[in-house]
């Protein structure tokens, strides 16, 4: 994936990140993802999220490209799923006070609307979408000093769950059979 990249540090840095998130560190923070990839500081990993020029778009089209070429499967399951962060502050895009899965109460946190693409031979993510509550799509200041772009509304969790189901088959993803949600059983597609 290095032609993700505008060059060599950045590429470098994906690569720690990357080992360090599939890691059994304990707690994956930028301290101790530095400390795992051997730097004195999390300086190199927080640059790299924040400032670094790479195609993060690529990014999901080469897993797409994965998945339809070495996990295609007719029997596949896609799995729909939200996943939560708790946050502290207000900063954090998409934070708000809303219903956190993670604890089964509303709190602080971030949700993340995630497909997983699961067949016999393996699965990975698929695609993924920020939920952006309308505390935060309603505020267009906000959005803009997160470097949200102006054309994205506000969505719900569902309609981002069928904006990425409709997504999954043009990029070449072979059609899977099954469709699985955390509050439903296996659904035919």
């Amino acid at each position: 994936m290095g032609h993700l990249f505008a060059g060599p540090e950045p590429r470098e840095a994906f690569a720690d990140l990357i080992e360090a998130l599939l890691s059994d560190l304990g707690r994956k923070n930028g301290w101790t993802m530095a400390e795992r990839a051997g730097h004195a500081t999390p300086h190199r990993i927080q640059k790299f999220l924040g400032e670094a020029s790479w195609s993060a778009d690529g990014l999901p089209a080469e897993v797409q490209a994965y998945a339809a070429r070495e996990l295609g499967n007719p029997g596949a399951t896609l799995v729909l799923d939200d996943t939560q962060v708790i946050k502290k502050g207000d900063k954090s895009v998409g934070v708000g006070h809303q219903h956190c899965g993670t604890t089964g109460d509303v709190r602080n946190c971030q949700v993340m609307v995630m497909l997983t693409y699961v067949a016999a031979s393996g699965h990975t993510f698929y695609d993924r979408r920020l939920y952006l509550p309308q505390s935060w799509t309603g505020d267009r200041e906000r959005c803009r000093a997160a470097g949200v772009p102006d054309e994205v509304a506000f969505s719900t969790k569902p309609q981002l769950g069928i904006a990425m189901l409709q997504g999954a088959w043009p990029v070449g993803c072979r059609s899977p059979g099954w469709l699985s949600t955390r509050t439903t059983a296996r659904t035919p597609l």
